[in-house]
């Protein structure tokens, strides 16, 4: 080879060399910035501002609400008749016997000590799904759970109250489907937990007395579905971080805690489409009461201490993010340990569950 040629082919192998060594370095540039495998999204918190809107419900009493534009509104608080946070002596008394006759049921209906199922589900739109999940994960670790008891999230994405008005709403459907696959059937559901809302705010009282018309519909249709549901336990909204106008905004979310107060005290006044008791007529409802109250005044805290902070909602400041789902579920969680219309069937009782054994 002459000395020419050598130069070529010392030239074409720093060339190839160089190639090999640029497609080295952007192998491995594409290695550095390459994000892990199965690497979840970083949940995107609220970030909106704090107004104050009320005194919760709980902490209002019979002192009157004044809306946050400084309207009075004529209405008081407490989550019963009469400012109070706990059930008029005669309602609370019913619960706590309707609670001593849930047992486990066969797939019929039928009282099965041994291998029958209580069936609890949710009934509501996404913020009640996201938060009964969460519970339902408390719940499987927690070794109090009554080993009969199976909690079936009925609740949907997008389910706002209007679309389980109708008994041919395909929802009713979908909570029929998941019941299906968790082994029960229709004839096993005895509690239901509901938490729903209409989207959008409005004026007071009217949009919470709409709410309150669609749920006693609901709760009537929870009676036809499931014949043999006994108790519906209910709360109203977490609070928003938007005012006004948005998705579910303040006051609108908070108020929504009075079309649930309304309709627990029609029942308690007897009012005949939502009686529950067959010596007083036909039985169109279930018994209703509240289950665990939800909101706070942001970072108002509640008597009890409970806040509710921006951070305790995703980017849309109205869905709980992780820590706010974890918040409710705890609460939840608190409710059904501790109280004595949710104690007899929620948690194990043994004796309670066993058949009666005679000896001659």
């Amino acid at each position: 080879m002459t000395s020419k040629g050598q130069f070529h082919a010392v030239i074409l192998w720093i060339a190839v060399g160089v190639l090999l060594l640029v497609q080295a370095g952007q192998a491995s540039a594409v290695k550095i910035t390459a994000p892990p495998l199965n690497r979840l999204p970083q949940e995107r918190l609220c970030t909106g501002s704090f107004l104050p809107v009320s005194l919760p419900l709980t902490d209002l009493g019979n002192h009157e609400y004044i809306r946050m534009d400084g309207n009075s509104t004529g209405f008081t608080g407490g989550l019963y008749p009469n400012g109070e946070n706990q059930p008029p002596a005669a309602h609370w008394l019913a619960g706590r016997l309707i609670a001593q006759q849930i047992v486990p049921l066969d797939s019929n209906g039928s009282p099965d000590f041994r291998n029958g199922k209580i069936g609890m589900i949710s009934v509501g739109m996404s913020n009640t799904a996201m938060e009964f999940s969460t519970f339902r994960s408390l719940v499987m670790t927690d070794s109090r759970l009554n080993p009969h008891l199976v909690l079936v999230n009925g609740a949907q994405a997008g389910q706002t109250a209007e679309y389980w008005l109708s008994l041919d709403s395909p929802t009713w459907e979908v909570v029929n489907q998941r019941l299906e696959s968790a082994g029960l059937s229709p004839q096993q559901v005895q509690v239901v937990w509901l938490k729903l809302t209409r989207t959008g705010g409005g004026n007071f009282p009217q949009k919470a007395q709409t709410l309150q018309a669609d749920l006693t519909t609901i709760v009537q249709n929870l009676k036809v579905k499931y014949p043999q549901v006994k108790m519906v336990f209910l709360s109203s909204r977490t609070r928003s971080y938007t005012y006004w106008n948005g998705l579910s905004p303040e006051p609108a979310a908070f108020e929504s805690g009075f079309a649930v107060k309304w309709l627990i005290e029609e029942q308690i006044s007897g009012t005949p489409d939502l009686n529950y008791d067959p010596q007083r007529g036909a039985v169109r409802a279930p018994y209703l009461m509240w289950a665990a109250y939800l909101w706070a005044d942001g970072i108002n805290p509640r008597e009890d201490g409970f806040i509710w902070l921006p951070e305790d909602l995703v980017s849309d400041c109205t869905h709980p993010s992780d820590a706010g789902r974890l918040k409710v579920a705890r609460l939840l969680l608190q409710f059904f340990t501790s109280d004595p219309a949710a104690t007899p069937w929620f948690l194990t009782s043994y004796p309670l569950f066993l058949p009666l054994v005679t000896h001659p």
